[in-house]
């Protein structure tokens, strides 16, 4: 990590912070609403500096996190953990979801049919979703 950094571009530090893949993904969330600064919508341009409180939404999934360090290049995964601290009750919540999803796997990974369905089975869809709408 970088000493004489003073700050860095949201959504560069959200990539090198590997929370996203690329950038543009990074600008992405942050235009979608999806990433907060103390609290506050912002632009993928805002500087982030060391302190800074960062409120992250992905997959169902929310971080909120204080900057620890910057740095402006990606660097390995173990590297990327040093930049920021996850508040406990946020790590808490994540893993109380995690939990629940393993727990109702069963709910979401319904693999009764292993085939293509045929014409009958199709007509009996398409109705079934008629009566939804």
């Amino acid at each position: 990590m970088s000493a004489e950094v003073e700050s860095v571009r949201l959504d560069k530090w959200l990539w090198a912070a590997r929370f996203y893949k690329t950038r543009s993904l990074a600008t992405e969330a942050i235009n979608g609403g999806k990433v907060h600064v103390n609290d506050q919508r912002t632009k993928p341009g805002k500087e982030v500096k060391i302190g800074t409180e960062i409120k992250i939404s992905k997959n169902g999934y929310t971080w909120d996190i204080t900057v620890t360090a910057l740095n402006p290049q990606r660097r390995s995964a173990k590297e990327a953990v040093l930049l920021y601290e996850e508040s406990p009750e946020s790590h808490a919540k994540r893993q109380q979801q995690i939990k629940e999803q393993r727990e109702n796997k069963e709910l979401f990974n319904y693999t009764g049919i292993d085939h293509k369905p045929n014409k009958k089975e199709r007509r009996l869809i398409h109705r079934f979703k008629q009566v939804i709408d």
